[in-house]
C-alpha cells in the first residue's frame, strides 16, 4: 500500500498535481507520516508557493534530514523564496558540503550571495520570518528590537516571576560554575537583551519520528540567568531545584517550565559534554521521564517557537 502511494505521489509530482500530493498526505495521521512522506509534502508545498508551511513540515524531520543534501536543498529553497537569505545560504552551503558540485545548489548559492550583497530597502523594518534549522548565532542587537517584534509577553506577572536585569560576565561565570555546564553563547546573548520571561510564542512542533501523543510542546516561561527570581536558573525554583525535587534526569540544565508540573524543556549535554553545544529536549515525568528530542541547539529551538495560531516568531535580525 505504501509503495503504491509513493509511486502515485511521484506521478502527481511529474504531472504538476501538487495539491493532490498535499491532500493525500494530510489525510494520513501525523504520527503515521515518515521521513519520506514529509519530504514529499514539503516539496509539494514549495511548488504551491506555500513556503512557510513547507519549512514547518521540513523542521518536523530535521533530525533525520541532518545528513541528507536533498532535505537541506528543499528547506533552503523555501527560505530563499521567503527572502530569508541568511537561512537559505546556510542550508545550501550544507547541501553543497554533502553533495559537492550539484549544479542546482551552486546556482542557488550564487543567487543568494548576490541578493545578500544588495542593500536592503527595509533594513529598519521587522520582516516576517520562519523558524530556522541552521546553526545561527543570536547576535547582540538592541533590546528594543526583540520587544518591537512582540516576542516577549511583558505583563506585570511575567516580569515579576521571570525577568531579571541583564547578567554581567561575572554572573554568567558564577552560574556556569554552579550548574557545572557551559551555557550556549546564543542563550547568553539573548538573555543579555531580555533576561528570562514569558514569550508570546510558546509552542514547538515535535519531530515527526519523536511524536507519539504530542505533536507540539507548550512552554510556560524561559528561565533567565540569575538567582534573584524563583523562576531563574539559580533561583529557589530554578534548574537544580526542578531536577532534584521533580526527579528529572541529570542530563543538563532546565531551560523552560511547562504548564504541566510533570513536564520541562532542558538543555541536554549528553552528546556534547558539559562544555559543548547542548541539544534541546522535552522531558515528561508522567511518561516515566520520557525524553523527546526537539532541536539540535538553543537558537533553532527559539526560532522554531510558534503562537497558538501556528505563526512563527518574527526574529529577523535578532537571531
Amino acid at each position: 500500500m505504501r509503495d503504491d502511494l509513493l509511486v502515485q505521489l511521484q506521478e502527481w509530482h511529474e504531472e504538476d498535481e501538487f495539491q493532490e500530493i498535499v491532500d493525500a498526505i494530510q489525510a494520513i495521521p501525523v504520527e503515521e507520516r515518515d521521513y519520506e512522506l514529509v519530504n514529499h509534502l514539503g516539496r509539494a508545498l514549495n511548488n504551491l508557493e506555500q513556503y512557510e508551511e513547507a519549512v514547518e513540515q521540513f523542521l518536523t524531520v530535521a533530525k533525520e534530514g541532518t545528513g541528507d543534501p536533498l532535505w537541506h536543498y528543499r528547506i533552503g529553497l523555501a527560505y530563499y523564496y521567503l527572502e530569508q537569505y541568511a537561512h537559505a545560504l546556510q542550508a545550501f552551503e550544507r547541501a553543497d558540503e554533502l553533495d559537492p558540485e550539484d549544479e542546482d545548489t551552486l546556482e542557488f548559492l550564487g543567487w543568494i550571495r548576490s541578493k545578500m550583497e544588495e542593500p536592503s530597502e527595509s533594513a529598519e523594518k521587522p520582516v516576517d520570518t520562519v523558524p530556522s534549522v541552521s546553526e545561527i548565532s543570536i547576535a547582540p542587537v538592541r533590546a528594543s528590537h526583540l520587544e518591537a517584534m512582540g516576542f516577549w509577553n511583558d505583563s506585570a506577572e511575567a516580569a515579576d516571576q521571570y525577568v531579571l536585569a541583564p547578567p554581567t560576565d561575572g554572573q554568567i561565570e558564577s552560574m556556569e560554575e554552579q550548574l557545572v555546564f557551559k551555557l550556549p553563547t546564543s542563550y547568553i546573548n539573548m538573555m543579555k537583551l531580555h533576561n528570562g520571561g514569558v514569550p508570546h510564542y510558546r509552542y514547538y512542533p515535535v519531530s515527526q519520528v519523536e511524536a507519539a501523543k504530542k505533536v507540539r510542546v507548550e512552554i510556560k516561561g524561559i528561565l533567565g540567568i540569575g538567582r534573584e527570581k524563583a523562576h531563574s536558573l539559580g533561583g529557589q525554583a530554578g534548574s537544580r531545584y526542578i531536577i532534584e525535587q521533580g526527579g528529572y534526569p541529570e542530563i543538563g540544565v532546565v531551560l523552560c517550565e511547562c504548564p504541566s508540573d510533570s513536564e520541562i524543556v532542558m538543555l541536554d549535554y549528553r552528546e556534547s559534554g558539559n562544555a559543548g553545544e547542548p541539544e534541546v529536549v522535552h522531558v515528561d515525568k508522567k511518561e516515566g521521564c520520557k525524553i523527546t528530542w526537539l532541536a539540535p541547539n538553543f537558537e533553532t529551538f527559539i526560532q522554531g517557537l510558534v503562537n497558538e495560531e501556528n505563526q512563527p516568531a518574527n526574529l529577523q535580525g535578532a537571531l
